[in-house]
């Protein structure tokens, strides 16, 4: 029976999942780990040293020479790939558009679920992802699914990157890579998205941020001790 407390956020792509984590985890006083920003992190090392996602023994090689590692800093989780404080640059398109395929791969996944398993194992933790109540911690106490229209998804994504200065990247570029991701994401062999049985359903089409933290907090105050 697991003592700490876990709250597994899985659900497509630009739902607001990292949003959520990060508001519950503050208000919790829980660690919150980003899954997805570690295998952004592992695209991005794949990119700048051209390794093909196809080669069993490169992947092996590389994952060898990643050494991942979160940070808290003004209540934000950062991340840092071999100690380069990689936060902002796993978010731009060119990770975008390739981590699915990154995170399809068998070996990848075996060592970032080692890797989450270890974070998770005596801490109250909120992790989010796409296999963290089915893969990762099939026994969170608390699991929520989160979805939304794929077209409000691509606005909410679309003007994220415009805040950072991107102006290079169209609204429907970021629809293709929306709609791209979620097939990929749905249809790999390896830990594919889908819902838990037991996950709370949480459509945030309409919900503001702070509606949605008040629908999951209401969940999770069941699981907390008296």
């Amino acid at each position: 029976m697991r003592k700490n407390l876990v709250v597994a956020i899985d659900g497509y792509s630009s739902c607001g999942k990292s949003t959520l984590a990060k508001a519950l985890a503050k208000k919790l006083g829980f660690i919150y780990i980003d899954s997805g920003a570690m295998y952004r992190a592992i695209t991005l090392y794949f990119l700048r040293n051209h390794i093909d996602v196809n080669d069993a023994q490169s992947v092996k090689d590389a994952l060898d020479h990643i050494e991942l590692n979160f940070h808290s800093r003004d209540y934000e989780s950062h991340i840092t790939l071999n100690g380069e404080e990689v936060s902002e640059e796993i978010r731009q398109m060119p990770v975008s558009e390739n981590v699915s395929e990154v995170s399809a791969n068998k070996q990848v996944r075996h060592e970032m679920v080692k890797q989450q398993q270890r974070m998770g194992k005596s801490k109250n933790i909120v992790m989010d992802g796409r296999d963290i109540g089915t893969t990762v911690f099939e026994d969170a106490q608390v699991k929520f699914f989160m979805t939304a229209d794929p077209k409000i998804r691509a606005e909410r994504r679309f003007k994220e990157l415009q805040s950072k200065g991107d102006d290079v990247t169209t609204l429907e570029e970021v629809f293709e890579n929306i709609a791209h991701r979620d097939y990929a994401d749905t249809t790999r062999l390896e830990s594919p998205l889908v819902r838990a049985e037991d996950a709370i359903i949480l459509d945030n089409t309409d919900l503001t941020p702070a509606e949605q933290l008040e629908f999951a907090l209401r969940h999770v105050h069941r699981h907390m001790p008296v």
